[in-house]
């Protein structure tokens, strides 16, 4: 934490602990700690001034365990950066670009997977639609493609759409221009790699000057970051109950107190 009392116009700085506190006088700066009190520096008489001024600043950087020092090189820059990288992946700033991406990627899966799996579920639960549980879907014949066909369509489609974001990553603002995308460059104006904006990426225009929607792209990733552990929270779920996340939560609702993770744990390996 950094505290510092101030008398007149100047100003002594000192980052200290919890326990330390700085205390100017009218004549010197005192340093008052757990153990003891030391004299610091003595000021000139002329410095005084007739008011007393105290300024109390806390800029404790919020991380993902209280306390721990992030390592440096997260300086709290990034979006959604709480100092957490415990195998030290992100030293080389060159890597640090692309995991960003990455999870900023990822997230966005995980967030449309959550949505999909969650409104697909509920629709078979309550009856509306006759549609297979979620794990299933994959497995479903359609009368106008052949799963081969599908297949091979959406490798050309998601092939297409991570070139051209592998492009505007190594050279930024290149898919925004004039001839980069089949006429389409108008619908994106991002000028930030993994943000392409725009009328056809961000319809409701929330976040129009990224450079300074820190704000937003936090609420994304944190959103993004719960999603991922959703994610792996429905696979799991799948695995062991072999049902979908509604019919998991209508049967712990109808028993609260017997159908709880550690019942569904304990009767899986038995």
């Amino acid at each position: 934490m950094y505290i510092s009392l101030v008398r007149s116009s100047h100003m002594l700085a000192c980052p200290c602990s919890s326990s330390t506190i700085v205390k100017h006088r009218a004549g010197k700066t005192t340093n008052r700690t757990a153990f003891g009190t030391t004299n610091v520096s003595k000021w000139s008489r002329g410095a005084r001034a007739r008011h007393m001024k105290t300024a109390i600043q806390a800029q404790e950087r919020p991380t993902w365990l209280p306390g721990l020092d992030p390592p440096p090189h997260l300086d709290g820059t990034l979006a959604g950066d709480f100092g957490f990288d415990p195998l030290g992946l992100g030293e080389d700033p060159a890597s640090l670009k692309w995991y960003v991406q990455a999870e900023l990627v990822h997230a966005r899966f995980a967030m449309a997977g959550v949505a999909g799996i969650l409104f697909t579920d509920l629709l078979r639960v309550t009856g509306i639609s006759d549609l297979p549980v979620w794990y299933e879907a994959g497995a479903t014949k359609f009368d106008f493609a052949s799963t081969r066909t599908l297949f091979i369509v959406q490798l050309l489609l998601m092939g297409f759409v991570e070139t051209k974001r592998y492009m505007d990553f190594t050279n930024p603002g290149s898919q925004a221009k004039e001839g980069s995308f089949f006429g389409l460059e108008a619908a994106l104006e991002g000028l930030e790699p993994g943000y392409p904006g725009g009328p056809l990426l961000n319809p409701l225009g929330l976040a129009k000057d990224i450079t300074n929607a820190h704000e937003w792209k936090l609420k994304e990733i944190k959103n993004g970051r719960l999603a991922m552990v959703a994610m792996l929270g429905i696979f799991v779920q799948a695995n062991v109950t072999h049902v979908g996340p509604v019919d998991n939560l209508v049967k712990h609702l109808s028993d609260p107190w017997h159908v709880t993770i550690i019942q569904t744990l304990a009767g899986s390996g038995s």
